[in-house]
């Protein structure tokens, strides 16, 4: 992590003839928000002057208190590469404050920091490694997006039959440009759909890393001609795009999951963080899916989890302990996707593994085969049951939740649940191209 001063950040603009930089916020639903200025106005950034309509930004603060100030965070600067080289683009991610100088409760990075102070009082950290999907499409003549392409790769394939594979290399060299360790690139299972994955980092870092790996993706493509999209399931009948999370505590450096002497080489931490991920998930969802299209994703026979169980021992349950043991001991949740506000995800996924900790929450029995080879009986004796089936589903489940509510606070759960209940309603009452090739011949 880099360790930048005032000083450095003052030096580095005027060494590398930086002439604009982008203040960058997140607002609650997950979209990058900014504030563009040019370097006679930095020191007044870095004195945290610069302010913004609060009422302006969707769910984030009603005209009485719009007045917001953008709080630069000093190590996330970063140039960005594609820009020109003679008045360089750079940027800082911000904090949100009000005008008396406190933190804006509901601004997503404030909310996951909280979470991350919590879990230092109890002598950790959280590192989080995520792997983001994403599906490459054609414009149409006007540069709009479409859900078309020539290609009918699938996992693994390489070019000539992956014909992203250039867009999806320059995509790599731009994000290793900006620091990012990059482990692994392939294209997946259905066609036009890709995967980047980025090295872990503490629970911070990856969620500014997600929101800025998204930037260069969809700013990448459009360089290639194509659009980016992070939209969970854009079509029937393929995989949906997904991003799983790796998770672990550390504690004085060591990872605190790893247990030499346990049959799966899990410590109870592990164990209990398991157990609180679990009994919390239905609420959850409602963060970590947090769209209408997400709950297309969340259908049996794509890969994607649909029961919520867990298993070191194979890989279709909601939660999977993957095969590295000792300091590479991690869990990964399955069902996220790339539409969820990184923050907050990551803040619910980590308040209930503390949760499952403090409480010393053990899960059920893991369940070691595959599941949707399971009848329904076999499921219930089990005692497994089904994430939500849609997001008014699981905003209901998140209304029941008040250990989950109260880790976005009051504010946030009442504008989420509204606006989320909305983005519901509007889409029932839309009539589909579905509808109308079912019915409109028939009736």
């Amino acid at each position: 992590m880099n360790n930048y001063t005032r000083k450095d950040i003052l030096r580095m603009v005027e060494e590398e003839d930086v002439g604009f930089i982008r203040l960058q916020f997140t607002d609650i639903f997950g979209t990058m928000k900014n504030v563009a200025i040019t370097t006679s106005q930095l020191e007044k950034a870095l004195d945290n002057q610069i302010m913004f309509d609060g009422s302006s930004i969707e769910g984030f603060a009603r005209i009485e208190e719009s007045d917001m100030y953008l709080y630069p965070d000093l190590n996330t600067f970063e140039i960005f590469p594609w820009r020109p080289q003679q008045g360089k683009v750079a940027r800082l991610i911000c904090d949100v404050y009000k005008t008396d100088g406190t933190a804006f409760e509901s601004d997503p990075r404030y909310i996951l920091k909280k979470v991350m102070t919590e879990a230092r009082s109890m002598g950790y950290e959280f590192n989080v490694g995520p792997e983001c999907e994403f599906f490459l499409f054609h414009t149409d003549d006007d540069g709009r997006p479409t859900t078309l392409s020539h290609e009918c790769a699938s996992y693994f394939d390489l070019g000539p039959l992956d014909l992203g594979e250039n867009a999806r290399r320059d995509m790599v060299l731009t994000l290793e440009d900006m620091d990012f360790e990059i482990e692994a690139s392939h294209h997946e299972v259905a066609p036009a759909q890709h995967e980047i994955d980025f090295r872990y980092d503490e629970a911070l870092a990856t969620a500014d890393n997600i929101m800025t790996f998204k930037l260069v993706v969809k700013t990448i493509a459009k360089r290639h001609g194509l659009h980016a999209t992070f939209m969970p399931k854009p079509k029937y009948g393929i995989n949906g795009s997904g991003m799983h999370l790796n998770m672990s505590l550390s504690r004085d450096g060591i990872n605190a999951f790893q247990d030499t002497k346990d049959p799966n080489g899990l410590s109870k931490e592990a164990y209990y963080f398991i157990g609180g991920i679990m009994k919390h998930m239905k609420a959850i969802s409602f963060i970590t899916n947090p769209i209408v299209n997400s709950y297309k994703r969340l259908i049996p026979g794509y890969e994607a989890p649909v029961y919520i169980a867990w298993s070191a021992k194979n890989r279709t349950p909601l939660i999977r302990i993957p095969g590295s043991r000792g300091e590479g001991t991690r869990v990964e949740l399955r069902s996220p996707d790339p539409s969820a506000n990184p923050y907050l995800a990551l803040a619910v996924c980590l308040a209930a593994g503390l949760d499952g900790i403090k409480h010393e929450i053990m899960p059920p029995h893991s369940i070691d085969c595959n599941i949707y080879e399971m009848t329904e009986q076999e499921r219930m004796d089990a005692g497994i049951e089904n994430l939500p089936g849609s997001l008014l589903e699981a905003a209901k489940e998140f209304e029941k939740d008040a250990f989950i509510q109260d880790v976005l606070g009051e504010d946030l759960s009442k504008k989420y649940i509204k606006a989320k209940t909305k983005e519901y309603e509007d889409y029932r009452a839309q009539v589909t191209e579905w509808e109308l090739g079912k019915y409109l011949h028939r009736l």
